[in-house]
């Protein structure tokens, strides 16, 4: 009978060459596998190859990610919700740094082209329901704006990866800075501040 493919060890092959990609170490097929404590068989068996691995990894970090904005549920407000899909971005990129650091990474692109997108899109229709509940002014073009609140977000959480700053300067400063580029965007000052208060960027899960 056939020796079917262990999923641990594919999992283990996925999260010691994320490890390794964002720690910018060199990553060879008998180093993962050693560390893996398998054989380097089980690359071509689960990824075809390097190649196959490197997207494998890029592709389970978006995977990740979607997964992470899928943990929301809408409310009335848009701009709350927007305010929520940072946070969620942000606690996805803290909770899975390695993972994160890899999304970015050109050493390889994702196994389904459309995973970036697809994540974008979320906070591209974040935006644009904001724009429909007239919260922010009708002419704000929606992938504009969400492509400058990613880098905002970005920029901070990199930030703290690189521990520039800490997790309380990201919880003290995002929110303030999502409200000027809210007010920036069009919405009242006052009501973005009401939309956005008492969401906390980051938040460590209890285990």
């Amino acid at each position: 009978m056939p020796k079917t493919a262990d999923p641990d060890v594919r999992d283990r092959l996925i999260g010691l060459a994320a490890a390794r990609l964002a720690a910018r170490q060199p990553v060879s097929l008998r180093g993962l596998a050693d560390a893996a404590g398998t054989s380097t068989m089980a690359v071509y068996t689960h990824f075809g190859g390097m190649p196959g691995l490197w997207h494998a990894v890029r592709d389970a970090a978006f995977a990740t990610l979607a997964q992470e904005l899928g943990r929301m549920s809408p409310t009335d407000d848009p701009v709350t919700d927007l305010m929520a899909t940072g946070s969620a971005y942000v606690t996805n990129a803290l909770t899975h740094p390695d993972l994160y650091l890899v999304m970015f990474d050109a050493r390889g692109g994702p196994d389904h082209p459309d995973s970036a997108g697809t994540t974008f899109a979320v906070l591209v229709t974040a935006v644009q329901r904001a724009i429909d509940a007239g919260r922010f002014a009708a002419s704000t073009d929606a992938e504009g704006a969400a492509l400058e609140l990613w880098a905002m977000t970005h920029g901070l959480v990199m930030l703290v990866i690189t521990e520039a700053i800490g997790e309380d300067d990201l919880n003290r400063h995002l929110p303030e800075m999502a409200i000027a580029a809210y007010a920036g965007f069009g919405d009242d000052p006052v009501a973005a501040r009401r939309s956005v208060i008492g969401i906390v960027p980051f938040r460590q899960r209890s285990p």
